[in-house]
């Protein structure tokens, strides 16, 4: 009954408990009802973790991303869960309760439970989720499956400029071009890729347009990929959806692949440009022409070299990387690919896993284009270059683009790898009739070009170096063989031709280059009725007899032909056959016969081309070429004069060119009877030149020479092509140029060599003002002042307004460009200018001579690109400019500025015009000695009142400096953010140069370093090279500059100047009194002769050449301690570590290191972590290192297989270059070496003199890897006893023999401590050896010997009373005496070789106290 009763009242007493107890009695008292509240709620937790779950699943399934807050919840509520799982154990645990419960217990779970309850109601509260997941962002499968990205120097070059350009501000569209299959297409995913995982832009989208856009589709994608559903139907609907979506993302790049011609992006709906300034399009293209017509940033893809191609080639073939038959096999076909990615690609893929034999076939195949007629091969190659032809009628009619394309078809015909001459070109395009409803010449020439241009905008032709040239790549031209093969225009080409070919007279054009004289007998007959162009060439040999030979017959069943090009062919004329039909003929290097005699059969011949062509004669026979139009005799290398009959000329009544090039007899007063004529090449003496005018109303294009006339540049002045403009080159010539009155009105390049009686040009040769010009060049005129003499007239001359270059040498009287008022459109216009050698030059441009009165839209000398001013003696000002002509004067355009030999100028630009100058990218100034300023401050009444910078130079690239002794600044006031792109610096011998950049001086004259300009650093990004000599008073080089300013930097060179390289106002860039530099790529540091240098710490790992010689010696905080760095470093300054090593392969990559005049150094790295490998050090140089104790420890010296030079001189502390192994401590890792041992065997040279403490040299073991050592110097080492020292002692009991196969050069002077050579009982040979000398050695008991074939040996006593065994083959041997013996076997190799020794060391190793170095010195 009791236990019935007792939980009752317990109940009751909590009912009243709990209105008036404390809230804490809850967990005693109501502990069922927690209980019950916490199971329920956690249950309820349980259930909807479980629907959560389920439905986040579905929403992966469905490729959703889950919104974060659901995952947050299922975190919780799983923790929650785990959390309280223990809990709900502990209540499972006891079911009933006892008359007397634990109270303790019940209170603490009760009190957990109730604490984690509104938990997880909380919990229940915020678990109702209307969607789990949303919509993935498309990312774009091409940059997730982008893996066929090669990395080759183009692919870099233009990988690197489109993300320059993508980064750059004021860029929106970047147009990348190249042929077809170069692979433009993997390089933009790839930079999409780059894009993306970089995080550069908030979206990167990529679609192609091909040549017929579905736009729709395009539409469709992009708003895919910006989770845009539309809401209207139509194209322009859903482009304005589109746009204002796209315009909510603020950086989005978007990739156009394949973009064939102009085209809005608005079309699309993609903003960009002022409507986003977020979005980049980056667009690829064949045709070069898109990228200029959309104003994109234009960068060029081009193709493969040769070892690139291989590797692609190798890659996708599946091939091993070693030299068997298959892979040289391989690397045949892989050549013929001539670098282009796609057909390496497709023709790998063809043959991978074939055997040897198919290899072989194919390769034969490639040799004989038979692999044209397998399209399983090509096939893949074939489709884009179709696409790209075909494409050439679109958007012209059909007639221009059947010309288009046969023009590509016929630079298809020239050999392989050739420049194809565009003038040979036209003539032969002009022959087989292209553009026939144009009449003139010189207007097919211009469609003929523009057809060109074209076919290069389309990747189809390639571009030379040469603006008359053009190329073909061999894969299109293999592609036009292809396209040849069959149909209406049927080609046979033949780049060497060993054998006759099987040929059927379908064929319309045929190419036979290189025809070899194994061929035994040409045809004397060959029937090609359809046959309209032929290409003949002889075999290429440098003997000009060695023709090939053509029978005249051979050419009779050709009626149809209408182009013959004959290159090294003999052949006559006589009994030519009629050819009724040829429109061309042109003759390269021949022979012809009887030229004249069968010109009768070519009636209809509109152009003839002989050049470099012998025939007999210029005959009357000529005139019978009625129809003749063209007329061209040229030969550089034969130059003896033609003989032209007179008035034959005059009688050529159809011509439209004549070009002869030669000299020759013709009057010029005869061209006057040639109406039609259009364009002129001729070459005349001074006495052809008539004193009447000689008037030729159509000419458009001449280039004739007066006198032995050659350009400026070294080469032949007249140029027949696509370069040639009217141009007149007079040398040697002081007779009146009247003569040339009608030309001078339109002549467009103008050169004056020794032309004499003329003050000026303008008004003297032509009063108009030769506004046509754009390049003069005028040379040792000694009699002409100015180029303009505008005294008398009272408005502005109108002269050179579309001059552009401008070159002037060696004009004795030369005193300006302008006497007057200086015509206004010839300084806006100009863009080079050299002058060189005018001795009475003073200013160049004098702006301050200009109207007040005049207005200018173009400012003055804004498009001035290039000027280069050399040994102008008393030249004082290069602009002279008044103050109210500031505003209408700009060096906006100027890139190049060179200056040499200019002793009278002070300074270089003013204040004003240096302001403008945005895309300055090299600066060079040389032997400049009154010069003071490269800005000239002070110079004139101009002050900038403001802070802002002065020179925003942000594209200069290259600052170089020579010998200018009184320039105290060269860019004060110029911060260093203005100087971002600079890459080179280079200052020498400006003795009171004080500061280079970003330095003021307050109003007592005290420096102060300027102020960063807001959060921007001063960090010179792209600077590779810094090179400072001889500047003694400048204090900084760079101010203001972060440890992390230089990241580029490669190569620094001080000497002889800085008290201070470096400043930093940032703590963090402060270690104690030294500045910390980090540079992770420089790879030279040479810091000479600078002891007031303040020492700085450089961390550069990569480090391959160090020089320290005489740094902060002089400076007091040579003492001072350097904090240990987390990371390896050098100490720049005098300090007793010069390395700094922590941890990795600390400076592994240093090959030369010099140390001199470090009168602090201890230690030069402390190898005790073994963390420094020298694998790569070839060259080591101490000199006056005098407390350095060793060099190398044992680990250290395991690792210098790659030494060649060891010279150390007066490191007086010296023991021991390599710490013996009981020197090392027993606290490092070193251990026991012998696992690694020691090896040099590239070691060649060793010098160690005046080191007074050294006691040995090398560790006996070292003699049998010194295989290479030629030289040893041992001079002045007082306490040296051993040369090589036997570490371990060790009984010799038999004589040991080793040899120096290569040693030539011993040398032991005053040593008067050295008793061992050798170690005792070792008799070692020098068969090699030039020269022995040996010399105040008291104490050596090493003997040498010379036996009969005039060899060395060398021997240690055993005991000092062994004597020396007789033999007839061997000298007496020679202890304790001076010697000095040379070779009697001596070569010229060994001259040779001694010279080179000496000049090395006489270069790297300071004097000896006035000792000479025997055998070497």
């Amino acid at each position: 009954m009791a236990e019935y009763v007792a939980p009752a009242a317990v109940e009751i007493v909590a009912d009243q408990a709990k209105e008036y107890a404390s809230p804490y009695l809850r967990y005693f008292f109501r502990y069922g009802e927690i209980v019950k509240d916490f199971k329920n709620q956690r249950e309820a937790l349980e259930l909807k973790k479980e629907r959560v779950k389920i439905r986040v699943d579905e929403a992966e399934r469905q490729n959703e991303l889950i919104h974060k807050d659901v995952d947050n919840w299922l975190t919780s509520a799983e923790k929650e869960l785990k959390e309280t799982q223990n809990l709900k154990d502990e209540i499972d645990r006891v079911t009933c309760f006892t008359w007397c419960p634990k109270w303790g217990w019940r209170y603490s779970l009760s009190k957990k439970l109730a604490e984690k309850t509104p938990i997880i109601s909380k919990l229940l509260e915020t678990s109702n989720f209307p969607q789990v997941g949303y919509r993935r962002p498309l990312q774009g499968i091409e940059f997730i499956t982008s893996t066929d990205f090669m990395d080759s120097e183009s692919s870099k070059s233009a990988f690197n400029q489109i993300m320059e350009a993508i980064n750059a501000k004021g860029v929106n569209m970047i147009g990348l071009h190249g042929m077809p299959g170069v692979g433009k297409t993997t390089l933009a995913k790839e930079v999409g890729k780059h894009a993306r995982e970089q995080k550069l832009f908030d979206k990167v989208v990529m679609f192609t347009m091909s040549q017929n856009p579905n736009i729709r589709t395009i539409q469709d994608k992009v708003a895919e990929m910006f989770g845009l559903n539309f809401h209207t139907n139509t194209e322009e609907g859903r482009a304005e959806e589109l746009f204002r979506s796209m315009r909510r993302v603020n950086k989005i790049l978007v990739i156009v692949d394949d973009l064939w011609e102009e085209f809005k992006m608005e079309s699309i709906g993609i903003p960009f440009g002022d409507d986003h300034e977020g979005c980049k399009i980056l667009l690829t293209t064949r045709r070069q022409q898109v990228c200029t017509k959309m104003n994109c940033k234009e960068i060029q893809l081009g193709i493969l070299s040769e070892d690139e191609a291989w590797v692609l080639f190798r890659d996708k073939a599946g091939l091993e990387n070693d030299c068997s038959t298959l892979n040289d096999v391989a690397k045949e076909v892989a050549a013929q690919c001539k670098g282009l990615p796609l057909a390496i690609v497709v023709v790998a893929k063809a043959l991978k896993g074939k055997s040897l034999n198919e290899w072989r076939d194919a390769n034969q195949r490639f040799k004989d284009s038979t692999h044209l007629y397998d399209e399983e091969v090509l096939g893949g190659v074939l489709e884009p270059l179709k696409l790209s032809y075909d494409y050439l009628k679109k958007g012209i009619n059909q007639m221009a683009g059947n010309h288009i394309q046969m023009c590509f078809l016929l630079c298809s015909l020239f050999p392989e790898d050739e420049e194809i001459d565009i003038e040979i070109l036209i003539t032969c395009g002009i022959g087989v009739g292209l553009f026939p409803y144009v009449s003139l010449i010189e207007d097919k020439r211009k469609k003929i070009v523009e057809a060109l241009k074209k076919l290069q905008e389309s990747g189809l032709l390639l571009e030379t170096y040469d603006a008359d040239t053009i190329s073909i790549h061999d894969v299109i031209r293999d592609f036009a063989h292809w396209l040849t093969k069959t149909g209406e225009n049927r080609f046979m080409v033949k780049d060497t031709l060993e054998e006759w070919p099987h040929m059927d007279e379908s064929y319309t054009a045929i190419a036979l280059w290189n025809y070899s004289s194994i061929i035994k007998k040409f045809p004397d007959k060959m029937e090609f009725s359809k046959l309209k162009t032929l290409f003949l060439e002889g075999e290429r040999k440098r003997k000009r007899d060695d023709f090939l030979v053509v029978s005249g017959t051979f050419f009779e069943e050709m009626k149809a032909l209408q182009v013959l090009l004959l290159q090294r062919v003999s052949f006559s004329l006589e009994g030519f056959p009629s050819l009724p039909n040829l429109k061309t003929l042109c003759c390269h290097d021949c022979m012809l016969k009887n030229f004249s005699s069968s010109l009768t059969n070519m009636r209809s011949l509109e152009i003839l081309a002989l050049i470099d062509t012998e025939i007999d004669e210029i005959s009357e026979e000529l005139v019978k070429l009625s129809a003749l139009k063209y007329l061209r005799l040229s030969g550089d290398e034969y130059e003896r004069e033609m003989n032209i009959p007179p008035n034959l000329v005059s009688r050529l009544t159809s011509l439209q060119e004549l070009h002869v090039i030669p000299k020759n007899n013709l009057n010029l007063l005869e061209l006057n009877s040639l109406s039609r004529l259009t364009a002129l090449s001729l070459r005349l003496s001074t006495n052809q030149i008539p004193l009447e005018d000689f008037v030729l109303p159509k000419l458009q294009r001449y280039a004739i020479e007066v006198g032995e006339c050659y350009d400026m540049f070294g080469g032949a002045f007249i140029r027949i092509g696509k370069a040639f403009i009217r141009t007149l080159n007079i040398q040697d010539f002081s007779s009146s140029l009247s003569a040339f009155n009608n030309l001078l009105c339109n002549v467009e390049a103008l050169s004056l060599r020794n032309v004499g009686g003329q003050k000026n040009i303008v008004p003297s040769m032509d009063e108009m003002g030769l506004n046509e010009l754009t390049s003069l060049q005028l040379e040792s005129c000694n009699d002409m002042e100015f180029l303009i003499d505008a005294k008398n007239d009272q408005g502005s001359t109108v002269a050179f307004s579309n001059l552009v270059e401008l070159d002037i040498k060696s004009m004795v009287s030369f005193k300006g460009l302008c006497y007057g008022l200086s015509p206004t459109r010839l300084l806006q216009n100009l863009k080079q200018v050299f002058i060189k050698d005018c001795e009475e030059l003073q200013v160049i441009f004098q702006i301050d001579k200009l109207s007040e009165r005049m207005k200018f839209q173009t400012p003055l000398l804004s498009n001035l690109t290039i000027l280069r001013l050399h040994s102008l003696p008393i030249l004082k000002r290069i602009w002279e400019v008044k103050p109210s002509h500031r505003a209408i004067a700009s060096l906006q355009s100027l890139k190049v500025v060179s200056i040499e030999y200019c002793h009278n100028l002070k300074t270089i630009f003013s204040p004003f015009l240096a302001l403008r100058m945005s895309h300055l990218q090299e600066l060079d100034i040389r032997y400049c000695y009154g010069l003071e300023q490269v800005i000239g401050f002070g110079q004139e009444d101009e002050i900038i009142e403001n802070d802002s910078p002065l020179c925003w130079w942000s594209k200069l690239r290259i600052l170089h400096i020579e010998v200018c002794p009184n320039l105290k600044y060269v860019c004060a006031n110029t911060w260093t953010q203005g100087l971002q792109s600079l890459e080179s610096v280079y200052i020498r011998d400006c003795s009171q140069l004080i500061q280079v950049f970003n330095m003021e001086q307050n109003k007592h004259g005290h420096d102060i370093v300027l102020p960063e300009l807001g959060s921007q650093n001063h960090c010179w990004t792209k600077l590779k090279t810094l090179r400072i000599v001889d500047c003694q008073r400048l204090k900084y080089v760079f101010a203001n500059t972060l440890s992390q300013g230089f990241p580029l930097l490669e190569s620094v060179y001080l000497e002889n100047c800085p008290q201070q390289v470096f400043s930093s106002t940032k703590e963090r860039d402060v270690i104690g009194d030294h500045i910390l530099l980090n540079v992770p790529f420089l790879k030279d540091l040479v810091v000479s002769n600078c002891p007031q240098i303040s020492c700085f710490i450089v961390q550069a790992q990569l480090i391959e050449e160090l020089d320290l010689s005489n740094v902060g010696n002089s400076r007091q905080l040579c003492n001072t301690d350097v904090p240990v760095l987390n990371e390896g470093c050098i100490v720049v300054g005098n300090h007793e570590e010069v390395f700094q090593v922590q941890g990795g392969y600390s400076f592994s990559r240093i090959k030369k290191l010099t140390l001199r005049n470090l009168l602090e150094v201890r230690v030069i790295w402390n190898d005790f972590a073994q963390v420094v490998t020298l694998e790569n050090l070839t060259t080591l140089i101490l000199n006056d290192c005098t407390k350095l104790r060793y060099i190398f420890s044992p680990m250290m010296a395991c690792s210098l297989s790659h030494l060649v030079h060891l010279a150390i001189v007066r490191c007086e502390e010296i023991e021991r270059l390599i710490l013996a192994k009981d020197q090392v401590s027993s606290s490092s890792s070193n251990g026991d070496t012998s696992l690694q041992p020691m090896s040099f065997p590239n070691l060649t040279e060793i010098v160690v003199i005046n080191c007074k403490n050294l006691n040995s040299l090398f560790p006996f073991g070292f003699v049998s890897v010194l295989s290479k050592l030629e030289t040893l110097i041992v001079i002045g080492n007082s306490k040296l006893e051993q040369v090589f020292e036997l570490e371990d002692e060790v009984e010799v009991v038999a004589e040991e023999e080793m040899k120096f196969d290569k040693l030539k050069w011993l040398t032991l002077q005053e040593l008067p401590g050295l008793i061992h050579f050798f170690p005792k009982g070792y008799h070692s040979v020098f068969p090699a050896m030039i020269e022995l000398e040996v010399r105040d050695c008291p104490k050596l008991t090493t003997g040498f010997i010379i036996d009969s074939e005039d060899f060395v040996h060398c021997k240690t006593k055993l005991v000092e009373q062994d004597a020396i065994e007789e033999s007839t083959s061997v000298r007496d041997a020679i202890f304790n005496e001076n010697i000095y013996w040379r070779t009697r076997r001596r070569s010229k190799s060994h001259y040779k070789k001694e010279w080179m020794i000496l000049g090395y060391f006489q270069s790297h190793v300071t004097s000896v106290g006035g000792a000479m170095l025997p055998g070497c010195f």
